[in-house]
């Protein structure tokens, strides 16, 4: 039996310059960077933060256009519970919660694995939440031109539970809508479908 290889590709000159960095902030905490606990602590975190903002590596138009076909159909397409975890650009705490996004196509629809991964893609960066949900719509309008987009975002934060106000049990909702979705019909049956829960 082969033994498990965990594969891991880092930019080294950016990990380097990242855990010298962190060595300086643990240190400055009070912290004793060389004992055992910590000693690899900075390359540790600086790893981490790179593969949690690995978005600006990615093109998430590009990911769209890439599973893009013709097709007749003209309802409502919703992918809903999209996991999300990002990292908020004020604090630099993450906050985690859920993507539900929708679209009518006019003329074009897109793989369905391809909107998770453009929420991921806008997701893994520096971020607010209003700003990631304005993108993923966006993105969307500008790949497929369809008849409306929708998403709502409803997440946690980290720097609101664990420092400031420490509301441990507030949930932050973020709207944006384009086209047919403006439409208060149209985004009520939106609204209703992402509620509803498949027993």
């Amino acid at each position: 039996m082969k033994s498990y290889e965990k594969l891991e590709q880092y930019d080294t000159e950016v990990t380097e310059t990242l855990a010298g960095n962190y060595k300086t902030i643990i240190d400055t905490l009070g912290e004793d960077v060389d004992r055992e606990g910590l000693e690899k602590t900075p390359e540790r975190v600086a790893k981490a933060m790179q593969y949690l903002t690995h978005g600006y590596g990615l093109d998430p138009l590009e990911i769209l256009k890439s599973a893009m076909f013709t097709e007749d159909h003209r309802q409502m397409i919703v992918v809903k519970d999209i996991e999300v975890y990002s990292m908020c650009e004020h604090h630099m705490l993450p906050f985690f919660g859920k993507a539900h996004v929708a679209y009518i196509p006019n003329g074009k629809i897109v793989g369905l694995s391809k909107i998770p991964r453009i929420v991921d893609a806008f997701a893994r960066r520096m971020q607010v939440q209003e700003r990631l949900t304005d993108q993923i719509k966006d993105c969307i309008q500008e790949a497929l031109e369809p008849l409306g987009v929708a998403v709502v975002i409803e997440a946690q934060h980290m720097c609101m539970q664990m420092r400031g106000i420490q509301k441990q049990n507030s949930v932050t909702t973020t709207s944006s809508f384009t086209g047919a979705f403006e439409k208060d019909k149209t985004r009520k049956e939106f609204i209703s479908l992402i509620a509803n829960k498949f027993s």
